[in-house]
């Protein structure tokens, strides 16, 4: 672990720098063979804001044909929980999606609520597929029935900062995924 100013806030590091690069290496190449031979346009969707490192780093390693967009969505609550009402706050900025092949980014898969109410929402403004790729997979803790089409990694159920996923909007510029002392988000 690096002398960064988190050090002191993690119980331990998850995935070091090189253990993420290998695992977005590989996610690239598996999203190359799925989508080579599929007619329409590859459109890369990030979901804002904890997907943006990964989104990049996996978009510089695609050799693929590919456009990109961007969704927000809030699920209202607070601290560390969800309330499981959703909310679009931020939709595409292309209006028609009928021959785009959709891969939603996002960071982790968590309890599915919010990722779950995006897939949907793409396929009913009528994309031509939509499937989920994702950083982390942390299945203990689903409430809903889904599942993701490219996943780098599973996780157990940890509180996990660093490379995008957040606490109070600190630790997303970690190189690192780590996991966060109870004693920083149970105060």
């Amino acid at each position: 672990m690096s002398d960064k100013y988190y050090k002191n806030d993690l119980l331990k590091i998850l995935y070091t720098e090189q253990q993420i690069n290998e695992g977005v290496e590989k996610l690239a190449r598996q999203i190359e063979e799925y989508y080579k031979d599929k007619s329409g346009t590859l459109l890369a969707v990030g979901i804002l804001k904890g997907s943006v490192v990964f989104m990049g780093e996996l978009l510089k390693r695609l050799n693929i044909p590919c456009e990109i967009d961007f969704m927000k969505c809030s699920s209202y609550g607070s601290g560390t929980t969800s309330s499981g009402v959703i909310a679009i706050k931020c939709d595409l900025s292309k209006s028609d999606i009928s021959d785009c092949n959709i891969l939603v980014i996002e960071d982790i898969l968590d309890t599915g609520n919010t990722l779950k109410k995006i897939l949907q929402h793409l396929t009913e403004r009528g994309a031509k597929s939509v499937k989920l790729c994702t950083l982390l997979d942390k299945p203990d803790r689903r409430k809903v029935d889904i599942e993701a089409d490219f996943v780098a990694f599973k996780i157990p159920d940890e509180f996990v900062v660093g490379y995008g996923l957040d606490f109070d909007e600190k630790y997303r510029n970690m190189p690192e995924i780590g996991v966060l002392k109870p004693e920083i988000y149970q105060k």
